[in-house]
């Protein structure tokens, strides 16, 4: 074939030069900015085989080809429980301390779940107090938080917050929290990307499959599985173009939905179904999230057995 004839094959000469997006993309790779594995959902407790279990989530995310930045833990390290004594709580925390001391070698940034905080029923300041020990353990000045990573900017929010119902928690950001959340928006410059963390999630899909929750011809999410406030987020959000995702655990399962150009993932469980398998259609993982110059990402979720 000749050469006029084998450029209007791959169209490349249809009125002008039109190059092919597969070969666009060839030539202009994303430059990545950072890779962060996010684990979220590990409740470590003895007996199960928890510890060994996240030992081999651990040395997969640290595998030579993943070259990962950090990490990012979602929340409920532990099984907790507010039924449990204070000392099978300690021992939870010691055994899951115990594993990412010996078998983790990167930087860790830790998000408070509501299995994290050991409570009394009916005790807001109990409630409170357990918060505290979750954030001695994790080593944390402050349950919310931000930090920068290359063009990026990651805001960790405390997602969970104590209420007198039957779980002793709702999902919301307290007032000041918010207050705190919209300087950190307003102080950010427009070309740096955010990446927002919660526990719960702020929005989400795969809560309305977790559990029979079609009811009396209604749908039913509890504000224990899903933010309370999410309409006050997703407005807030919506001025700030800068936002590109929001990642978070607390259901055990996994999805992705974009809602005004911001991608929301539920991003499954270590622990997978509490450390029996898979739970529904997810099995135990952790997302390996690539966040590029651009503002651009990839978040995949990875099976690690």
């Amino acid at each position: 074939m000749q050469r006029r004839g084998l450029l209007k094959s791959l169209g490349l000469i249809t009125g002008g030069l039109v190059l092919p997006k597969e070969i666009l993309a060839q030539e202009t790779p994303k430059k990545k900015s950072i890779r962060i594995a996010h684990i979220t959902d590990t409740h470590i407790q003895p007996h199960i085989g928890a510890a060994k279990g996240f030992e081999k989530c651990l040395h997969h995310i640290q595998n030579s080809e993943q070259k990962i930045d950090f990490v990012i833990n979602g929340g409920d390290a532990i099984m907790g429980s507010h039924n449990a004594s204070s000392n099978s709580i300690g021992k939870q925390w010691e055994l899951y301390k115990s594993v990412i001391k010996s078998e983790n070698r990167l930087p860790v940034y830790n998000c408070v779940g509501n299995h994290d905080i050991y409570r009394k029923k009916d005790d807001l300041q109990g409630f409170e107090d357990g918060k505290k020990e979750a954030m001695d353990h994790f080593e944390m000045n402050k349950t919310y938080y931000s930090f920068s990573a290359a063009n990026w900017k990651v805001i960790v929010l405390d997602s969970v917050q104590g209420k007198l119902n039957l779980k002793g928690y709702q999902g919301k950001i307290d007032e000041l929290q918010l207050d705190w959340l919209k300087n950190q928006l307003k102080e950010t410059p427009k070309e740096t990307h955010i990446l927002i963390v919660s526990h719960i999630p702020i929005l989400s899909a795969c809560v309305f499959l977790d559990g029979k929750n079609f009811k009396n011809g209604e749908w039913r999410v509890p504000e224990t599985w899903m933010h309370s406030d999410t309409e006050d987020l997703v407005e807030l959000f919506a001025n700030y173009p800068n936002i590109k995702l929001a990642i978070s655990g607390h259901i055990h399962l996994t999805d992705r939905i974009e809602y005004n150009q911001i991608t929301y993932c539920c991003n499954g469980a270590v622990s997978g179904n509490w450390w029996m398998g898979n739970y529904k259609q997810t099995k135990p993982g952790y997302a390996i999230i690539d966040l590029y110059e651009d503002g651009t990402f990839e978040n995949k979720y990875l099976s690690y057995s």
